[in-house]
């Protein structure tokens, strides 16, 4: 048997298109989405991001902003900057590109930002409000890696669910969102114990730890759906958390790496840009763009 790929790819230019159909119809009401990326420093990875994210963000019609700041930026400096995109009306979302140089405060700088504008869902209100089922601004990847999951299996209610990862940024909020959908879900990590018979079990396994192939063809049960979220630079190109050649021969469908997971996330950065934008102007959220 191999494995249906879930083709994040084609989903998030489908994506996409309909966000540039909802930002047309705002700008009808003389309504323009704004995404503010803020990036400190010189990492070469989180430059290719915001690059992208800057060319995507104006492809759909959305104005886009870029503040690049150096590394020695002081932290005063970025939390001034945060504070005047806050109290900027053309800009409904911002974005600091993580990670921070070591001399700045991660939580702080997050929290400084608007809880309605924080496009990121990391700042510590939507976090709560996500934990608590209340309208929120929903981490990018989680909120991708769901979409995906109700294309393909429609109703995941009654699903057991594995989440490998505890992360604030992918595994906490994942599970969040399959509680939300009625999934039964165990979140495990890197100190769990019987960790591939407790993969066994599940209906949905999402693989969010970071490690190149960490998750073997013999932890699947056959025929679950996988979602593998990890992005790992190695010396044969980029690979995901899971063996994907011996999974795909056990799994049901399962995400590729490249083309899984990863367009699903900047895509659901410009949803929530177009949800935030909704919200701030007293309009209903757009269909089918928020959990």
């Amino acid at each position: 048997m191999t494995a249906t790929l879930i083709d994040g790819k084609a989903f998030a230019a489908g994506l996409r298109e309909r966000i540039a159909g909802h930002t047309a119809a705002m700008k009808e009401r003389g309504i323009t989405p704004g995404l503010a990326v803020v990036l400190v420093g010189e990492d070469p990875a989180s430059q290719v991001y915001v690059r992208s994210k800057g060319k995507q963000t104006r492809e759909t019609g959305m104005n886009s902003f870029e503040h690049r700041l150096p590394t020695d930026t002081p932290e005063a400096e970025l939390l001034a900057l945060i504070e005047q995109l806050n109290e900027d009306p053309s800009v409904n979302g911002i974005l600091v590109q993580l990670p921070l140089p070591g001399h700045m405060d991660e939580a702080a700088v997050i929290n400084a930002i608007r809880p309605e504008k924080d496009v990121d869902g990391f700042h510590i209100l939507n976090v709560g409000r996500l934990a608590t089922g209340q309208k929120s601004m929903v981490p990018c990847t989680p909120l991708g890696s769901l979409m995906l999951l109700r294309d393909h299996l429609g109703s995941l209610s009654g699903k057991s669910a594995v989440v490998i990862g505890r992360s604030n940024i992918v595994g906490k909020p994942m599970a969040q969102l399959l509680l939300r959908d009625s999934a039964t879900v165990t979140i495990a990590h890197s100190r769990t114990q019987n960790l591939p018979d407790l993969c066994r079990g599940a209906d949905i396994l999402v693989a969010a730890v970071g490690r190149p192939h960490f998750v073997k063809g013999d932890w699947i049960k056959p025929g679950a759906t996988v979602i593998d979220v990890g992005i790992n630079r190695t010396d044969d190109g980029l690979v995901g958390d899971v063996d994907f050649a011996a999974a795909s021969q056990v799994a049901g469908a399962i995400t590729p790496v490249p083309g899984g997971v990863g367009p699903m996330t900047i895509a659901c950065l410009l949803a929530n840009t177009l949800t935030a934008t909704a919200r701030a102007n007293g309009l209903p959220d757009p269909e089918g763009l928020t959990p």
